[in-house]
């Protein structure tokens, strides 16, 4: 897969078909998108091409608005180079871009760089300045500009939009296991391993503090999750702690995660987590010593699950 970072420095001389959207999360209706353009390309001899938009448009159009999203830029651009298409343009949206005309937008990009021959496109998608055009108006262009439209039924949309809602709310619930149903994959966070306070250690738990860069990322609910990582080729279980740790009355929100049967130095690196299932809620407990107990049934119950 190549990666474009903006239409303009698309140059590939094969004609095109293309799909637009934000894709968020990825998920098995976006999937389904993927697969028709796949095949549609293989069908009519075109260069599959997928244009989305880094940030996300709602973020730089509404100016308080507070989205997360289900995966960063690198998560994201981590998934599609496994999906098997040939081009994926992320362009960089900002308020010059959101003015475009409907015209400009599809004559000067879509047509005169990408090539465009087919695009797939859904049935509310709308686009130019103000989103002032249809794909009805898409429609149109077409004949004078020789390519063809295919629109993705309402039904499918619709169950896009209800997945894709259905998993930023079940990640904000601690609910992984619906999330998993709709993305087809575990939701993880990646983020580079930072220092701590050495408590963990102290304790006989040993923790990997995660630090996201991304501000935009979703994160789960506060609590305790089984999760599964790999490092270094090998995989690894544990379990993860989001929350503010109310015990030793920190106030700093903190994702620390501890591997079973693990001991390497791996400050400074860069790990993505899985996450499996919520296992309980981040509690206040009475002492250092009571915590340590609860984390070890923690553990066991973890080992549990996984040995079934």
């Amino acid at each position: 897969m190549k990666i474009y970072r903006s239409i303009q420095d698309y140059n590939e001389e094969k004609r095109s078909v293309v799909t637009i959207g934000t894709f968020d999360g990825l998920h098995q209706g976006h999937q389904k998108i993927f697969s028709r353009l796949i095949n549609s390309a293989k069908t009519k001899n075109l260069s599959s091409v997928i244009l989305t938009f880094f940030p996300h448009p709602r973020i730089i159009l509404n100016k308080y608005n507070d989205i997360k999203m289900i995966d960063t830029l690198d998560e994201k651009i981590l998934h599609l180079d496994k999906i098997g298409i040939d081009s994926l343009i992320i362009h960089p949206f900002d308020k010059d871009f959101s003015l475009l005309t409907a015209n400009q937008f599809i004559k000067e990009f879509l047509v005169d760089k990408l090539k465009l021959k087919h695009i797939i496109i859904g049935y509310d998608h709308r686009f130019g300045k103000g989103r002032e055009a249809s794909v009805t108006d898409l429609k149109n262009y077409s004949n004078d500009l020789d390519f063809t439209v295919e629109e993705i039924k309402a039904q499918e949309i619709e169950k896009i939009t209800i997945s894709s809602t259905k998993i930023r709310n079940s990640i904000n619930e601690g609910d992984l296991i619906t999330a998993q149903k709709y993305l087809g994959r575990y939701f993880k966070l990646t983020g580079k391993v930072v220092k701590g306070d050495g408590l963990g250690k102290r304790i006989n738990y040993p923790t990997a503090n995660i630090f996201i860069e991304e501000n935009y990322k979703i994160i789960p609910k506060d609590g305790v999750y089984l999760i599964k990582t790999k490092i270094d080729n090998k995989l690894y279980s544990g379990m993860m702690n989001i929350g503010h740790r109310p015990t030793i009355g920190s106030n700093d929100k903190s994702i620390e995660v501890h591997l079973f049967n693990f001991n390497q130095d791996i400050y400074d690196k860069l790990i993505s987590v899985e996450i499996v299932l919520k296992i309980r809620d981040e509690i206040k407990f009475s002492s250092i010593e009571a915590l340590k107990e609860q984390l070890l049934k923690d553990e066991n119950y973890c080992l549990k699950l996984i040995n079934k």
